[in-house]
């Protein structure tokens, strides 16, 4: 009786605690996210409008893979952009735990919460080490249609590039203000 006292009352010590690390962790983690993700709308802004549509292919192809990369290894992290239907499955397969967090995700998103606030963070314990996982969801916008919407919305040489860059393509279908995936840090703790 007295042990699990004890450990009441070190849970109810720790957790203000782990909250407010959290909450340190959370900010840190949006800081990294949203320079990203304010870069690769920029590229791919320009990228359509200097080619159109199937221009935008290369910005997520080859130039998000590029700064996630550079991004991880300057901030000693791993940074990518994951879903649960895969365009890349190389670079964008999430692991189990991301594959939780984006099924949450969904779930806050059909019950109404604003897509600026989809995004979990918890820290995990794993055989090799413990870390920080947090991802920011990404919901799809009308003009990402283009290349992610139903058949109907894809023009035919955008479909033509998809199928030569992504054989294996799952990441259409798409409607604006569905959770299209998010971006993923797993951060060494």
């Amino acid at each position: 009786m007295k042990k699990s006292m004890l450990m009441i009352a070190l849970l109810a010590l720790t957790a203000p605690a782990l909250a407010d690390k959290l909450d340190k962790y959370r900010e840190e983690s949006r800081a990294v996210i949203g320079p990203f993700m304010q870069q690769l709308m920029a590229e791919n802004k320009k990228a359509v409008m200097e080619g159109g549509p199937d221009s935008a292919i290369k910005v997520c192809k080859e130039i998000a893979p590029k700064l996630a990369g550079d991004i991880s290894r300057q901030q000693g992290i791993k940074l990518t952009r994951v879903s649960l239907k895969v365009r890349n499955p190389m670079l964008g397969t999430p692991d189990a735990w991301e594959q939780k967090a984006l099924k949450k995700m969904e779930k806050q998103l059909a019950k109404g919460a604003k897509p600026e606030t989809l995004e979990v963070i918890e820290i995990v314990k794993e055989p090799n080490g413990k870390y920080l996982r947090y991802v920011k969801g990404i919901v799809l916008q009308p003009g990402c249609v283009a290349c992610h919407g139903g058949k109907d919305d894809i023009q035919p040489a955008v479909q033509a590039r998809l199928s030569e860059d992504y054989p294996h393509d799952q990441a259409t279908g798409y409607k604006p203000g569905q959770l299209r995936g998010a971006v993923s840090i797993k951060r060494p703790l």
